[in-house]
């Protein structure tokens, strides 16, 4: 039986990314998530970067990687904090580990359809999600009413990445890499409303700001996801703060908190300071896993 000030077991949460733009949903659940909360973190930097796979063989390979990851972290939900990976193998996920719940990632089109005013939304994201029959069906259903411009970047990850790991951002290929997203219609509505397909590229949103030939909304999908994930650990958002299902709640709780940071490439020294700053300061090897 619980006593006065007990709080519910510790709900554990797997952030999975290819890389370290996963590290934009931790921060999100980091900065939403109530006590009793662990948060871990899992980067394949051995398959890095996704988009140049072959879908079958990403597939099978995401799903014998979850294994090992699930085995380590025993998680209560698993967040697939990377579209590529969502939009091909959420469901052979979900199928291969249930009952364990995993929250996807998907480009955010509803919310873009909802916001743009000139009906012209640009969507950035990996050449995989683009080309994703799972895209198409966003589209259809949620933006028939508008005309969306999906533009395949290879290069736009690997510059958040840089970035994040203290290099400087070129702006000559970051506006290069973004221009086919932002068009100007025969009558001369522009697009006003870009998705950010890819938990790396909020990393750059200041970047992505000072590049665009005009201002518009770029559109952050992490504090959703991060929402989603506390929903389906059966937590409840309030009104842009979130707390536990508790027994009671005193003020004596604990905070959230980090956990372990599964990699499957063992870290060079920026990448392990990196992940400590982060809160990841306890990391386990790919040889670890």
């Amino acid at each position: 039986m619980r006593g006065q000030g007990a709080v519910a077991a510790e709900k554990r949460i797997l952030v999975f990314d290819s890389g370290l733009g996963g590290l934009t949903v931790a921060r999100a659940l980091r900065k939403l998530a109530p006590a009793g909360v662990r948060i871990d973190y899992a980067a394949d930097f051995a398959g890095f970067p996704y988009g140049d796979w072959e879908e079958g063989a990403l597939r099978e390979h995401l799903v014998a990687l979850m294994r090992r990851l699930i085995d380590q972290a025993r998680p209560d939900v698993v967040v697939i904090a990377c579209n590529t990976a969502s939009t091909l193998a959420l469901e052979e996920l979900r199928k291969n580990f249930w009952p364990l719940p995993f929250v996807g990632t998907v480009p955010a089109i509803k919310p873009a359809a909802l916001e743009t005013r000139s009906r012209i939304i640009g969507v950035l994201a990996t050449p995989g999600t683009v080309r994703r029959e799972y895209t198409e069906k966003l589209i259809h259903t949620f933006a028939m009413h508008c005309r969306v411009v999906l533009h395949g970047t290879s290069r736009l990850a690997a510059l958040a990445e840089e970035k994040l790991r203290g290099g400087a951002v070129d702006f000559s290929r970051l506006r290069e890499e973004i221009a086919p997203a932002f068009v100007v219609g025969a009558d001369g509505a522009r697009t006003d409303v870009v998705v950010l397909g890819c938990t790396h590229y909020p990393l750059l949103l200041p970047e992505l700001e000072e590049a665009a030939p005009w201002p518009i909304k770029f559109i952050d999908p992490a504090d959703a996801i991060a929402r989603q994930a506390l929903r389906v650990a059966g937590l409840d958002v309030h009104g842009g703060r979130t707390r536990a299902n508790v027994v009671e709640q005193d003020a004596g709780r604990a905070e959230s908190t980090c956990g372990i940071a599964l990699l499957t490439q063992a870290p060079d020294t920026d990448l392990h300071d990196l992940l400590g700053r982060e809160g990841f300061a306890d990391i386990v090897n790919a040889g670890d896993i």
